[in-house]
């Protein structure tokens, strides 16, 4: 059941950029601190997760990373080899991942393993506090300017990493995302949380997609409203608005970006940093009309596609037999193939970060 990956990546080879793609893949885990995840950690640890994805040796034995009981999964979402060695010892460009709300770096790693096998270094995390692995929290929810943050402790772990560090090219530095990751990516990129907007915005529209509480941890305004008022949530509430963006950041790849009427319009409109977005032109949950759409339209030069028929989760991996058996709630309401989606996708970031970072 690997011929979606494989079909993908033959096909991108007529895309990149490299002479030869990379063919294996490698997974290592770091961890990591930083500051703010102990308000978003249900333990209160400061804790981040990071997975890296990079080309391999030839030889490395890959494993499964699909999602679900053995034998059964409920999503493919491709292989890699764990610790395996680097394919050689080049440096290579860098493309810092993050996942959406309750998701994790893992159910994108239909994505983000095809990016190593074209010749990145991929750097992902598990947002605390907001993950599918651990328990969710409203601090996990309501701070999200705090998640760029996440990133860039991620790349500094990396860079300080005996054998991850010295393949890293920093000075082709990327960072792309799903839903709530877009967000990510384009605050790190250099847009700016304005708190305040997006409360009049939901107040005005409390049907919006972003405005709903989510299913994977509903949290009703009110909930939000009185926890970043709060003691523990507000004095990180009063910088909102800072700059979190990530230096060296040089190009911004945003998929399905939601809660994008949290972001500053000038802020968008004076970024200078390469941004391209790819979204469904049927997502209900982050409605490109007010989400990516949005920031297309603000920040200059912006690349959107908009993929006919797709909505939200088609961008997670892919659903299996067994996930339509069982009715997973992610795997409803599919229209188009989720194989031609991913492909669009990983189309489009091979080709922009090719353009903007450089053959790997």
């Amino acid at each position: 059941m690997r011929i979606p990956n494989l079909m993908a990546l033959a096909a991108l080879l007529a895309f990149a950029t490299s002479a030869a793609a990379e063919s294996l893949v490698g997974e290592r885990h770091l961890t990591t601190t930083n500051p703010t995840a102990a308000l978003r950690d249900a333990d209160h640890k400061p804790a981040v997760r990071i997975t890296v994805w990079y080309p391999a040796a030839e030889g490395s034995e890959e494993k499964s990373l699909d999602i679900g009981p053995p034998g059964e999964p409920l999503f493919f979402v491709g292989s890699a080899a764990p610790d395996a060695a680097f394919a050689d010892t080049r440096r290579r460009p860098v493309i810092l991942f993050a996942h959406g709300y309750g998701g994790s770096a893992r159910m994108m790693g239909w994505f983000t393993t095809v990016l190593a096998q074209q010749g990145f270094v991929v750097i992902a995390v598990d947002n605390p506090g907001n993950n599918n692995f651990d328990k969710l929290t409203v601090g996990g929810a309501v701070l999200l300017w705090d998640l760029p943050g996440d990133l860039d402790a991620a790349l500094e772990a990396a860079k300080a990493d005996p054998v991850i560090g010295q393949h890293l090219d920093l000075r082709r530095l990327g960072v792309a995302g799903f839903a709530t990751g877009g967000l990510t990516a384009l605050e790190a990129g250099g847009a700016r949380f304005d708190l305040a907007r997006l409360r009049d915005f939901c107040a005005a529209h409390p049907d919006d997609g972003v405005c709903r509480p989510q299913p994977e941890f509903p949290v009703t305004a009110d909930q939000a409203a009185a926890a970043l008022a709060g003691p523990d949530l507000a004095p990180e509430a009063a910088h909102a608005g800072d700059d979190h963006s990530i230096r060296g950041v040089k190009a911004v790849f945003a998929i399905a970006p939601a809660f994008v009427q949290a972001l500053d319009p000038a802020s968008l409109s004076a970024m200078t940093t390469p941004v391209s977005i790819i979204l469904g032109d049927a997502d209900p949950v982050a409605s490109p009309h007010t989400n990516g759409g949005v920031a297309a339209r603000m920040i200059p030069r912006a690349q959107l596609k908009a993929l006919p028929g797709v909505g939200h989760y088609d961008f997670l991996s892919t659903c299996t037999p067994a996930a339509m058996k069982r009715d997973v709630p992610l795997c409803r309401d599919l229209q188009v193939p989720q194989g031609q989606t991913h492909f669009e996708a990983l189309q489009a970031a091979i080709s922009f970060f090719g353009r903007t970072l450089g053959a790997p």
